[in-house]
């Protein structure tokens, strides 16, 4: 029996922050950072039969096609990823009554929808990008245990030494994407890259308002970063972390983008979600 303090429910018997029960989602959940994208993708069921809400957790499950999925919105940030994975992978394969593991572990299909920002000249405001390879600047990985075999260290070595990274920030870590929904969603035209997952929105994404950034020409060096053929597309906050913790935990995961902003050109699409729309139904229609 687990201490309360590690897996805690709330009175009803649902996990602390998502406040869901195990039957409350289906085994394909497409992660959005909005809430209010949430019922966007809604509006594509022919019917709803959960509607959940905490904080910044909103989640329905209902259906596209004949199929059941489950839409739920992160917030923005690794750490929110951290109480999400955790807690859907304890849904489907811890037993709430005992705290204990199912000897028979079920594997999520996970599809995170986002927007982000492009790195390079040729990603466009309006771009879509497929995460082959996300690389995390946040260091939550490191928390966990016996995460080396994921991880594609000669790129985040190669990316550490290129930036000349100091000692004092997280090294950077390199997670693939799973390679079967990479191949479900090759043929759908997307550009398929690297993506840094900042651990935040400004300085991290060298960002200066009022405050300078440890690197005054990060973006201009990603920008025409290469290794092994591969170039780094866009920014955005979550991914590192989704595809860290799913490939630990026996999950399938990737991220497409919706690329809103391109950092070089200053290009940026302000009435992004009738995309967001377009690119949530070609997902639901592949998955």
């Amino acid at each position: 029996m687990q201490k309360k303090t590690e897996l805690i429910l709330n009175k009803d018997g649902s996990i602390f922050h998502l406040n869901l029960l195990p039957e409350d989602i289906s085994h394909k959940i497409i992660i959005v950072g909005d809430p209010g994208r949430v019922e966007m993708i809604g509006t594509l069921f022919s019917e709803i039969r959960v509607r959940k809400e905490n904080r910044e957790f909103k989640t329905i499950t209902g259906t596209f096609d004949n199929q059941e999925i489950t839409v739920i919105s992160s917030g923005i940030g690794t750490d929110n990823i951290d109480i999400l994975l955790n807690e859907l992978d304890a849904l489907v394969n811890i037993d709430l009554g005992t705290g204990m593991p199912k000897e028979e572990l079920t594997s999520l299909t996970i599809i995170r929808l986002g927007t982000s920002g492009g790195l390079r000249n040729d990603v466009p405001a309006g771009s879509y990008v497929l995460t082959e390879i996300a690389i995390g600047f946040d260091g939550l990985l490191h928390f966990y245990e016996g995460y080396d075999w994921i991880l594609d260290t000669e790129l985040s070595d190669f990316l550490t030494m290129y930036l000349e990274w100091p000692d004092t920030l997280s090294y950077p870590y390199a997670v693939n994407a799973n390679k079967e929904l990479v191949q479900l969603f090759s043929n759908e035209g997307y550009k398929k890259e690297a993506t840094i997952s900042a651990p935040g929105f400004y300085a991290p994404q060298g960002r200066k308002l009022r405050l300078e950034t440890f690197d005054h020409e990060i973006n201009e060096k990603l920008a025409v970063f290469e290794f092994r053929g591969k170039v780094i597309c866009n920014y955005e906050m979550e991914s590192s972390a989704i595809y860290g913790l799913s490939a630990l935990l026996g999950h399938r995961a990737l991220t497409i983008c919706l690329v809103i902003g391109n950092r070089v050109t200053g290009e940026f699409v302000q009435d992004y979600k009738p995309m967001m729309k377009d690119l949530a139904l070609k997902v639901l229609r592949t998955i």
